[in-house]
C-alpha cells in the first residue's frame, strides 16, 4: 500500500501533502504495456489526473492522451507540446473548444450527437481541415459482474443510440469536413479483466458489423477504459495479463481492426498518496474521531465514491493524546459531517501522527472542492523522478 520511498517522505510532512512516486508510476505503466498485445493502442484519459509531471511519465508508455475539454487540451499542449493529443471526447463540446482541437490537430474526435457532428463539419471546413471521427455509441451491452458505474445500455447523456449512428453515417456523405474512422463506446467502469474483455468483444462485434453496412474502412474501435480499481483491496491490481490474453484472439480474428483502450484511474491511482497529520482526537457518544489537517476538499475520492480511503498510520512519538486502539473515524477540517476520509478503522491514532492515504493518484486533488472554507492547498512532492 505504501512504498519505502513514500514512507520515508511522509514522516517529514508538516501538513497536507500529495506524494507522487514517479518511478512507481513508470514501473506500473511498463507492466501494463508489456501485458497488452502490441496492436492495442494504449491511451490515457487525463481527466483522472492532469498533473504535468505524471503526464510526462505516462506519455512515455502510451500512444497518446485523451482530453475531454478545452482546458485539458490547452494544459496538455502547453505542458507537453510534443505529446500526441490522441482523442477529444466528452459531451457538450463548444465551438471554441472544437476550433482549438482542430488547430491542435487532435488525432480523433469522439462525436457525441448528430448536432455535434454538423457543428464539427462546419468548423472543420471553415479552417480547411478534415476531422477524423469516431462516433460514440450507447450500446446495449451489459457487464456480467455488475460494474460500479454504468454509462451505456440505458438512457444516457453519453453517446448516441445505434440508430442515430447509422443516420450520422448517411449524413456524413454530405459533410466534407469529416472522415469516419470508426466507433467509440465507453459503457461501464469498475470492470474485472474478464468483464472488460467480454465488453470489448461485444463492442468490436457491433462496430465491425456497423462498418460492414456503412463504410468497410471504418474499422477503428475505442472500447474505453473502466478497469476496476478496488479501494477495499489496495494491494490488488486489474489483471492486465489476463485482459491482454483475452484480447489476442479478437485481434487475430480481425487483422484490419485498430483497437484502442483509454484507462485513467487504473493507470494513475496507485502512484499517488495523500499524507497529513492528526490535529486532534476526541470521543463522541462512545465513538472515536481523529481530525486531520486537510480533508475531502483535498482528497475528494472517498466522498465522491462513498467509500473509506485506505490508509497507513505512522506513529511519531507515542506520548501525545491518542485513541485507545478501538475503531476510529478519520475526518478533515471542514464544517460538514460529510468530510469523512475513513470510517471506524481499527487503528490507534495520536495527535501528531502521520496518516498516509493510498490510491490518491486519480480523481483526488483534481476533482476536489478546493475553495470550500479557503484552507491552504496541499503541497505536491514528486519522488524518484524518472530521468
Amino acid at each position: 500500500m505504501i512504498t519505502p520511498t513514500v514512507r520515508a517522505a511522509a514522516t517529514a510532512v508538516d501538513g497536507p501533502t500529495y506524494l507522487y512516486d514517479l518511478a512507481h508510476l513508470d514501473t506500473h505503466l511498463a507492466s501494463i504495456r508489456v501485458a497488452l498485445p502490441k496492436r492495442v493502442e494504449l491511451l490515457y484519459a487525463m481527466k483522472a489526473n492532469p498533473d504535468a509531471r505524471l503526464l510526462a511519465v505516462i506519455a512515455q508508455h502510451t500512444t497518446g492522451i485523451e482530453v475531454a475539454s478545452g482546458g485539458e487540451l490547452a494544459h496538455l499542449t502547453s505542458a507537453l507540446p510534443g505529446v500526441p493529443v490522441a482523442a477529444f471526447g466528452g459531451p457538450g463540446k463548444t465551438d471554441t473548444e472544437i476550433s482549438a482541437a482542430l488547430a491542435a490537430r487532435v488525432h480523433r474526435f469522439h462525436v457525441e450527437s448528430p448536432q455535434e457532428l454538423h457543428r464539427l463539419d462546419g468548423l472543420a471546413r471553415a479552417t480547411g481541415r478534415v476531422a477524423d471521427v469516431l462516433l460514440r455509441v450507447n450500446l446495449p451491452i451489459t457487464a456480467r459482474d455488475g460494474p460500479a458505474l454504468v454509462m451505456g445500455g440505458a438512457p444516457s447523456p453519453f453517446g448516441m443510440d445505434p440508430t442515430d449512428a447509422d443516420d450520422c453515417v448517411r449524413q456524413m456523405h454530405h459533410l466534407p469536413g469529416l472522415r469516419l474512422r470508426g466507433v467509440h463506446a465507453h459503457l461501464a467502469s469498475g470492470l474485472t479483466a474478464a468483464d472488460a474483455a467480454a465488453t470489448a468483444n461485444g463492442i468490436v462485434d457491433w462496430a465491425l458489423r456497423f462498418a460492414a453496412r456503412n463504410d468497410p474502412t471504418a474499422t477503428e474501435v475505442n472500447v474505453g477504459g473502466g478497469m476496476v480499481v478496488d479501494y477495499t483491496e489496495p494491494d490488488t491490481r486489474f489483471d492486465w495479463s489476463a485482459y491482454g490474453s483475452a484480447l489476442r484472439p479478437l485481434l487475430a480474428a480481425h487483422p484490419t481492426l485498430t483497437l484502442r483502450i483509454e484507462p485513467g484511474r487504473a493507470v494513475a491511482a496507485y502512484s499517488g498518496w495523500y499524507a497529513t497529520r492528526v490535529l486532534d482526537v476526541k470521543r463522541s457518544q462512545g465513538e472515536w474521531f481523529a481530525v486531520v489537517a486537510g480533508g475531502t476538499h483535498h482528497l475528494r475520492t472517498p466522498a465522491a465514491k462513498g467509500h473509506d480511503q485506505p490508509f497507513v498510520a505512522l506513529p511519531i512519538d507515542g506520548t501525545s493524546p491518542a485513541t485507545d486502539g478501538g475503531p476510529v473515524t478519520v475526518v478533515g477540517q471542514l464544517c460538514t459531517p460529510k468530510d469523512v476520509l475513513a470510517r471506524r478503522a481499527p487503528v490507534r491514532l495520536a495527535i501528531g501522527d502521520v496518516v498516509v492515504f493510498a490510491m490518491a493518484g486519480a480523481y483526488a486533488w483534481n476533482i476536489s472542492h478546493q475553495n470550500f472554507l479557503m484552507h491552504q492547498p496541499p503541497v505536491v512532492r514528486y519522488l524518484d523522478p524518472v530521468r
